[in-house]
């Protein structure tokens, strides 16, 4: 009876082939395990238990076991290649290749010398090896994995659309192109391709971490918040005013050789950033040269950080046409980028297309750009411009007292005075020459209320503000002072104009 219900019990045990069709590795495992602790082995035991603990990523117990293996004489050659796997996959480079050198030739074989030359920076067997490779799955899949691990994204792309084409059900891929996506900045693309797989698959660590990192560079931080978000991108672009620990900064890239199109950007953020910090026209031709190297590539010309690239170069050079060509391209993936719109609009300004750059500069919403030198002296003269001194003069009035607040009363004084808006241009002469008296402000002063009181006669300014005029001229201790307040008062006086 016992013997009935051992051999009943025995016959309703699954089957290691079951577990496995199902990629249940634990659940092979635990089986196995089991039998090996019962004394009842399957045939190829050793090989089974390795193969799951690698498929679990329990590379290390895959390692010892494949490792045992070699030692016994009746070994399968093949278990070479598989001992060399879970060697590559603990980082143990070295060891693997030399694994790798026992097993009898292979597509794995191949695939995973493939893969070990590009760790070693090979190029000459990695080419060999590429050349191996045949158009299947496997082999395809490894290819496009190291043309991602080089920065190849558009072939990586490629070939994964191409399985996706002949393995619909291969999701995963989706994943994989999203991400290429990702690195390419077509962050809508990406969640896009993204959104297909997270249907089928809505709790993937993986897949909810790229969603997130996509919000944060389309929209922001806030709408990126999930758990265990990782943010993989680099805030490069802020190099226009980056002005904390540049030095330091530069002495850590100083000696970095640049293999990547992000370390030649990195190399010229930081130049560029010396370079405006110290006035050093040598470290702003270095950017400049490494922005151009970026932008001018064929792997990256086509790419938002490419484009990006070109537009830094040609803002170095100050050719903002230029500049425009290549922002205008990308803006639609920064509508609400800061750092963006504050670049985009100085590139407006500076080709004259004053309107257009005050829109963008009142999109701005960080606190830090808006309270930065560059910032309001770009803001007010787009308000001088545009007819509104009113508004510059309030900038000013903003600000406390300082080096940057005398720069900006310069120029509103001057650029108001060009433009024809002489009451603004007279207050701000009178403020300047409070400050500095001994400077000849007097000319720019007496020409702006001189202009004041000819608008007056053209009845282009309220009459009530030759009041004022006479008040700022008081404060001028010229001897012509006496001689111009004694013919306005002459004509208020005649035209009825109260000055009390």
């Amino acid at each position: 009876i016992i013997g009935e219900k051992n051999k009943r019990n025995k016959s309703k045990l699954p089957r290691l082939e079951e577990y496995l069709q199902q990629r249940d590795y634990l659940g092979a495992l635990t089986l196995l395990e089991f039998q090996k602790n019962i004394g009842e082995r399957e045939e190829d035991a050793d090989l089974s238990i390795g193969y799951c603990a690698f498929h679990l990523g329990d590379y290390k117990k895959a390692m010892e076991e494949y490792k045992s293996m070699t030692n016994k004489p009746e070994c399968p050659a093949e278990v070479w290649v598989y001992l060399a796997c879970a060697l590559f996959f603990l980082g143990l480079y070295k060891e693997a290749e030399e694994a790798a050198s026992k097993a009898p030739m292979s597509p794995l074989q191949n695939r995973l010398l493939f893969h070990l030359a590009h760790k070693f920076n090979d190029e000459k067997r990695l080419m060999s090896f590429h050349q191996n490779l045949e158009d299947v799955t496997e082999d395809q899949l490894s290819l496009a994995s190291i043309h991602y691990m080089r920065s190849h994204y558009q072939e990586a792309i490629d070939i994964y659309k191409r399985l996706l084409l002949q393995n619909r059900d291969f999701l995963a891929l989706k994943v994989y192109v999203a991400l290429c996506y990702y690195k390419l900045d077509y962050y809508d693309v990406s969640q896009e391709v993204l959104a297909v797989y997270l249907q089928s698959i809505p709790d993937s660590t993986i897949a909810l971490n790229l969603k997130a990192c996509n919000h944060y560079r389309l929209y922001n931080g806030k709408a990126a918040e999930v758990p265990s978000c990782m943010s993989w991108s680099i805030l490069w672009w802020f190099f226009i005013f980056i002005v904390v620990n540049v030095t330091e900064a530069y002495n850590l890239i100083q000696d970095l050789v640049p293999t990547t199109p992000q370390e030649y950007i990195l190399k010229g953020v930081v130049n560029a950033a010396l370079g405006q910090k110290i006035g050093s026209r040598d470290h702003l031709k270095i950017a400049q040269q490494f922005f151009q190297l970026v932008g001018g590539s064929a792997s990256e010309c086509d790419t938002i950080p490419g484009r990006q690239c070109m537009a830094s170069c040609f803002f170095l050079l100050k050719q903002f046409e230029d500049v425009l060509i290549y922002l205008n391209s990308v803006k639609g993936y920064f509508y609400n980028d800061d750092t963006f719109n504050f670049n985009y609009a100085q590139a407006k300004a500076a080709i004259g297309n004053y309107r257009e750059a005050e829109e963008v500069f009142l999109l701005i919403q960080s606190e830090k750009i808006k309270n930065d030198y560059v910032y309001l002296s770009w803001l007010a003269r787009c308000y001088i411009m545009n007819q509104k001194g009113q508004l510059a003069w309030e900038l000013y009035l903003k600000m406390g007292t300082s080096s940057d607040s005398f720069h900006l009363l310069q120029l509103i004084a001057n650029d108001c005075y060009k433009m024809g808006q002489f009451y603004y241009a007279a207050k701000a002469f009178d403020a300047l020459e409070k400050l500095d008296p001994a400077s000849n402000y007097w000319e720019g002063k007496r020409g702006a209320c001189v202009g004041v009181f000819q608008l007056i006669l053209a009845n282009k300014e309220p009459k009530e503000t030759l009041k004022e005029v006479l008040t700022l001229l008081r404060n001028s201790g010229n001897p012509q002072v006496e001689y111009i307040i004694r013919i306005m008062r002459k004509w208020a006086k005649d035209n009825r104009v109260l000055l009390s």
